[in-house]
């Protein structure tokens, strides 16, 4: 019955709802975004290819995996310094803030949840069911691990909360939530953010900005919404001085 197509709105509402409700009662009032690749290989992945390449071609892929390893780690870190730094540990009466989520696959988002499982911290997975690629990683918080079937409600639920978006090199899943963010502040149809590009070569490579400046496509001060940073205390640097709030946990 629920499948029916006049049943479309109330899928959308539970799906909502269970995300919402869920939320409230671990008292999350806002959470950092991590965006990147579910491509990007461990480091212990990245030596396993590395250790049993055979041919040139092998060789050749298991060195490219190899340095995009470094932003596993990078991600990593990155979890684990929000996690302990910006207020996942419910400083203030039961709120939480600040706290790790991702969209709860494997590479980057792995990394990141794993980070924030390091410190001890709670982080959040909206998984999305998907052909390939999208089985919930093993570091999300089990009570905060969500599965949708709807993209946009899943957008949703990243992006309502999110007082910061760090978005690690990725293809097109990667973009899309990147240009989604760009839009709704651009467009203020969400309050402004630290918005951080890991990587700034990556991006800078992959994304002519200045171009879109040159041909009208963009305003020069919209360029300005976002930053790069190569390293994970630089990526939280930033974010602070872009405004982030850390609520430190004092017993931390």
């Amino acid at each position: 019955f629920l499948l029916r197509d006049e049943m479309r709105d109330i899928r959308f509402a539970l799906e909502y709802s269970k995300a919402e409700l869920l939320l409230r009662d671990w008292g999350i009032r806002s959470t950092i975004i991590v965006f990147g690749s579910a491509r990007t290989p461990s480091p212990e992945q990245a030596a396993e290819a590395t250790a049993t390449a055979s041919t040139d071609e092998e060789r050749k892929h298991a060195a490219l995996l190899l340095r995009r390893s470094a932003y596993y780690q990078a991600a990593r870190d990155l979890g684990r310094i929000v996690s302990e730094r910006g207020g996942a540990f419910a400083p203030q009466r039961r709120w939480r803030d600040n706290v790790i989520a991702t969209g709860g696959g494997a590479g980057i988002m792995e990394a990141a949840n794993r980070g924030a499982q390091e410190a001890g911290a709670p982080s959040i997975g909206f998984n999305i069911t998907l052909p390939a690629e999208q089985q919930p990683n093993a570091y999300t918080t089990p009570e905060l691990t969500f599965r949708f079937h709807y993209f946009a409600m899943r957008k949703m639920h990243l992006a309502m909360r999110a007082n910061a978006l760090v978005v690690f090199p990725g293809g097109f899943g990667t973009m899309d939530e990147l240009f989604e963010i760009l839009t709704l502040v651009e467009t203020q149809k969400a309050p402004p953010v630290p918005i951080v590009l890991f990587g700034e070569r990556y991006w800078r490579r992959l994304i002519n900005f200045d171009a879109l400046v040159e041909e009208d496509m963009i305003r020069q001060e919209n360029l300005a919404l976002f930053t790069f940073a190569d390293t994970a205390e630089a990526a939280w640097t930033t974010l602070l001085g872009r405004g982030l709030r850390a609520h430190t946990p004092n017993a931390r």
